[in-house]
């Protein structure tokens, strides 16, 4: 893993866990958290898709962990400053482009917000194929999702994944966004007992296989 560090367009610096593979251009994933975690909490998922041929970049979003701003000052942020984190999801797909991977390749994982995040940032993205949601929300801190799935494409993909019981806004939220996609490449799963965000990969030991079982179906073996 390498420790890396960037500016966004509108002046923020993010610092980042980079882990690569041998192949430069290999697909890319990039990495989301869930309020308040960092970067770190990325590291078990970002090592297995690195075993499984995917470079990949966590980051600290604006105010949390290494990022400018933190590690706590997310805290006091107004919506209309969350939702400026969109320039940190930017930042970070710039990262891979200027490493030679074509946005193609480049798919986005995220947690809580950082689902949200994901989805928007998919939504205007076309060439976006992949996103994964843990725990997507209708709205989290001005972030919200039900016009961005509105606007995915039939051939783009979208893994969603809610925790049932346990978390009944994020279950209700991922039923409501499968209504409204509709590409014919989206999954849902939702748990009966299964925690928020990145809590979810650790109480459904399974899962994490799952999405990068997904992961690699669109990247390595039909659609790159």
């Amino acid at each position: 893993m390498q420790k890396v560090r960037f500016t966004t367009e509108d002046g923020w610096e993010i610092a980042g866990n980079y882990y690569p593979v041998e192949k430069k251009d290999a697909p890319a994933v990039v990495l989301l958290h869930m309020m308040p975690e960092t970067k770190e909490s990325w590291k078990s998922f970002a090592l297995e898709l690195v075993k499984n041929g995917f470079q990949c970049l966590a980051v600290d979003l604006r105010g949390h962990g290494e990022s400018q701003g933190g590690p706590a000052g997310s805290k006091s942020f107004t919506d209309a400053q969350h939702i400026a984190t969109i320039s940190d999801v930017f930042s970070s797909v710039e990262f891979f482009i200027d490493k030679g991977v074509p946005v193609e390749k480049i798919s986005l994982v995220g947690a809580s917000i950082g689902a949200n995040l994901s989805l928007l940032f998919q939504s205007e993205n076309p060439k976006i194929k992949a996103s994964v949601l843990l725990s997507p929300g209708l709205n989290y801190r001005g972030v919200e999702t039900e016009h961005a799935a509105k606007k995915i494409r039939g051939d783009q993909f979208v893994f969603m994944v809610a925790g049932g019981s346990n978390d009944e806004y994020s279950t209700e939220t991922v039923k409501k966004l499968s209504e409204i996609i509709e590409s014919d490449g989206k999954i849902v799963k939702i748990f009966q007992e299964g925690g928020h965000g990145t809590e979810i990969l650790g109480d459904e030991p399974g899962l994490s296989g799952e999405i990068i079982s997904w992961l690699n179906n669109i990247y390595f073996k039909n659609h790159v």
